[in-house]
């Protein structure tokens, strides 16, 4: 079964109380689990797993090692402008406007803000056009990226297998340092999962980083090895499981028995894994199991840092990660 592509949130202590305020704003939101790391390097972790009108997201308390900006935001769509003001106005609080909430010649009405934690979200009316989640990741390409959005979603396309364009906006002529041709919008589906991409030549502070992330859950091994390999194009940043692309997106590429740790687990199993941090590298096996019966115990903290490796101690752990065999 197709597992939908989930944004990662990186939360510096906040991810269990932002989890909760957005589930709060719309329906069919909900917190799936939560669970807490104990002694790890940024002492003790949240690990949140929530949706939010029916979009899957995981978010992690980890430390203030990255900042949210506006490169990955959130467009959500709404019914009525009643709505929509309503979710506004409780977003908006503590946060900062980067587009008032007006009528514009795209949308009667549409507003771009980041909220107290710095997650930025696009708010609009739907359209009457072809349906769309209410929920979907918006990727903006500034600065060297800026011209690169449809090379992208071409990209992307080529590598996803359930995939498609969806509508595509083109800018019809040069628009200040906006070059013909670029995104002004354009969405695309992939995995299960509609995203938004867009072109921005002006200047900007911003650009990707880590603090939002795509997670895409994998079955198998191979999987895990074809998406990887597919995907990254900066060693630096091949840590486990962590990987960043072409254009400077950060993807993580992960077993769907990760989620059955975190949901099944005892305290104490979990307890035993954060242990493992000084495990020898050298026990690492080859090849993972793909049971819950022992193999591969990791989890991700960060592109730079794993919490936990393998070791042929831990496989009464009853916990099964797989990773990429050249990580």
């Amino acid at each position: 079964m197709m597992v939908p592509i989930k944004p990662h949130l990186w939360f510096d202590s906040q991810a269990k109380e932002a989890a909760e305020f957005y589930t709060g704003l719309l329906p069919e939101s909900t917190v799936t689990y939560v669970n807490q790391l104990h002694n790890t390097p940024s002492g003790d972790c949240d690990i949140v797993e929530f949706t939010l009108a029916g979009q899957p997201f995981m978010a992690i308390s980890a430390g203030p090692l990255f900042k949210f900006n506006p490169s990955i935001s959130f467009m959500v769509h709404f019914d009525t402008a009643t709505h929509l003001d309503e979710v506004w106005n409780k977003l908006v609080v503590g946060g900062k406007v980067m587009m008032a909430l007006d009528s514009y010649p795209f949308n009667d009405r549409y507003g771009w803000l980041a909220d107290k934690y710095g997650v930025s979200w696009q708010l609009l009316l739907k359209n009457s056009g072809e349906q769309r989640p209410v929920v979907m990741p918006s990727l903006l390409f500034t600065e060297a990226m800026a011209g690169k959005a449809g090379e992208a979603i071409d990209f992307y396309c080529s590598i996803f297998k359930d995939s498609k364009r969806g509508t595509t906006a083109p800018r019809p002529q040069d628009i200040g340092p906006d070059k013909a041709g670029t995104l002004m919008y354009a969405d695309f589906f992939i995995n299960g999962t509609w995203l938004v991409a867009m072109d921005s030549a002006h200047p900007h502070d911003f650009v990707f980083n880590e603090a939002v992330s795509l997670l895409i859950s994998c079955e198998t091994q191979e999987e895990i090895d074809y998406y990887f390999s597919a995907l990254s194009a900066d060693p630096k940043s091949e840590q486990c499981g962590w990987l960043k692309d072409k254009f400077g997106i950060s993807w993580q590429v992960t077993s769907t028995l990760m989620a059955d740790v975190f949901r099944k687990g005892t305290r104490e199993q979990i307890d035993r894994v954060t242990q493992g941090i000084h495990a020898d590298e050298k026990d690492r096996p080859g090849s993972p199991e793909t049971g819950l019966s022992g193999g591969i115990i990791l989890f991700i903290k960060s592109p730079y840092e794993c919490l936990f490796h393998q070791s042929k101690s831990h496989a009464n752990l009853g916990i099964v990660y797989m990773i990429p065999h050249f990580v």
